[in-house]
């Protein structure tokens, strides 16, 4: 019984800080989000609900705009998975008789009357089943659903086929109405932790404006404020409403004046939009296909200029620049080749994980605590040409390009292997000046390492990046030192080849 009342009220306060991450956008004059719900909307589909300015709608996977955002929130005590048919079992949901693809029907047809296009995403942190036929169809950079190939098979052998004629079965509805629910449904898969979110809660705040949570209390108010609020029918809030809620309970921190946030993205958030944070944003999501670009040859001809177009017409302001980036390791360097150490901007950026927070190359006193760079080198041909240098940060890269350079890069010179000198994890940077220093020092020995030999000066470095983008984009600064250079990607999905790809050049190479 115990357990079970943790895990309701764990359950409680994930919905809750679900809705104040939105809602404290909400309080931003100039942001896109311009009422917020809990609790309140389509009976069964109505957690937490957002309706967004019709002119900066998020959209969707099409490229379509949205209005408004409804999520049911799940949240598990302990990891685990479900399935299609889970989704048509109320239990699912710890409902009696309606299903969670009821509910979502349901909302559907409720703002298909009011001519609102909707997108109705399932939130949780369990994972769809291995091996489960949506895992298949499920596009990972925004959670959506691809229909087309959902919607291919046509006999009993076909996995899609069963659960289309499971899902309609369930609902009662023919295949045209069941696509129209698909076009607008997303498994939202979220990993990160309770207490992860009480940090992104603490920076909504700040950037919202509004009292910022305890940092020695596991729990804040805002775990439990919005339930006493629905207690007085107080669910639906527009700016005005909310401010003056928040007003009146005491929740309105004096504002020191917050710069303006810019955005670029590759991939979406499940839940974490950059529209809802950012002034403006660059996307580039239909670029892609889950996480692989769609024309290889985009990355020079379409994604770098655009990306260009966008940084360099940012206002000048006070020189300072403050980004947020869903994207690709490739685009966070080609913004830092943009933003160079000659640009004039002083770069800060916001980070998301494992510790949300402005990251900027000052923003610590420099400590010899800090993790710092081991190099293992070897001559993998001595009269090749062309080192691979295989950054391990986050992850340890090295098996995967030597693999990949015995493969493709058969005429390389030489393998460097750059690693902290702690166990590769997402919490091996501490900050943005250590991201920097890092940056700083890497740059510093490749650059070394040429002039050691004038015979090396112009050899190309194959870059292979495993790294929080932040560190990516510091390093990118320095792009005149580094090139001629090559970024690579990796199929983390192993959808392709499981391998590397190259993506852009600096200069654009004529062949690895």
């Amino acid at each position: 019984m115990t357990q079970a009342v943790v895990t309701r009220r764990d359950g409680d306060v994930f919905q809750a800080r679900m809705f104040w991450l939105k809602a404290a956008r909400l309080l931003d004059d100039e942001g896109n989000i311009v009422r917020v719900g809990f609790e309140s909307g389509p009976r069964g589909f109505d957690d937490v609900w957002v309706e967004y300015d019709p002119a900066r709608a998020p959209k969707d996977q099409f490229g379509n705009r949205f209005l408004i955002e409804r999520m049911q929130c799940k949240w598990h005590a302990a990891g685990g998975n479900y399935t299609y048919r889970d989704l048509t079992n109320p239990q699912f949901i710890n409902a009696e008789t309606t299903s969670m693809l009821q509910r979502a029907y349901s909302a559907l047809q409720h703002d298909r009357d009011l001519g609102a296009a909707s997108r109705l995403a399932l939130v949780t942190n369990h994972r769809l089943h291995e091996g489960d036929p949506l895992g298949k169809v499920l596009r990972m950079k925004s959670f959506a659903l691809d229909v087309e190939g959902l919607f291919k098979g046509t006999t009993t052998r076909s996995a899609t086929f069963n659960v289309r004629r499971a899902w309609m079965d369930h609902l009662q509805v023919d295949e045209g109405e069941l696509r129209a629910l698909c076009l607008c449904l997303g498994l939202a898969h979220t990993s990160d932790s309770l207490e992860m979110l009480r940090d992104r809660l603490d920076e909504a705040c700040r950037l919202g404006g509004l009292v910022r949570p305890d940092p020695h209390s596991s729990t804040t108010i805002y775990d439990g404020n919005i339930f006493e609020w629905v207690g007085q029918r107080r669910m639906t809030f527009d700016r005005k409403t909310l401010r003056e809620k928040c007003g009146d309970e005491g929740l309105l921190a004096e504002r020191a004046g917050s710069s303006r946030v810019y955005g670029v993205k590759t991939f979406e958030h499940p839940f974490d939009r950059l529209e809802d944070r950012c002034h403006d944003v660059l996307n580039l999501v239909p670029e892609f296909d889950k996480r692989f670009v769609l024309d290889a040859s985009a990355w020079r001809q379409t994604l770098q200029p655009r990306l260009a177009a966008f940084l360099s017409g940012l206002p000048p302001g006070d020189g300072r620049l403050r980004l947020a980036m869903d994207t690709h390791v490739t685009l966070a360097f080609a913004a830092g080749a943009v933003l160079d150490t000659k640009s004039g901007r002083f770069v800060e950026f916001l980070q998301r994980s494992p510790r949300p927070g402005v990251w900027a190359p000052n923003d610590q006193a420099t400590s010899p605590s800090w993790p710092s760079w081991e190099f293992d080198e070897t001559v993998l041909d001595p009269n090749g040409q062309g080192t691979a240098c295989a950054v391990s940060i986050t992850r340890d890269t090295g098996p995967m390009v030597r693999l990949y350079a015995n493969e493709k890069l058969r005429r390389l010179r030489r393998l460097l292997v750059a690693r902290l000198n702690v166990q590769s994890s997402q919490t091996a940077i501490v900050s943005g000046a250590h991201a920097n220093r890092l940056a700083e020092a890497l740059t510093e020995r490749l650059k070394n390492d040429r002039e050691a030999d004038a015979g090396l000066l112009m050899e190309r470095i194959h870059l292979f990046v495993a790294a929080p983008n932040a560190f990516t984009l510091f390093l990118g600064r320095h792009v005149q030192v580094l090139k001629p250079v090559t970024l690579y990607e990796f199929d983390f999905e192993r959808e392709r080849s499981g391998s590397y790809e190259p993506s852009l050049s600096y200069p654009e190479a004529v062949s690895p």
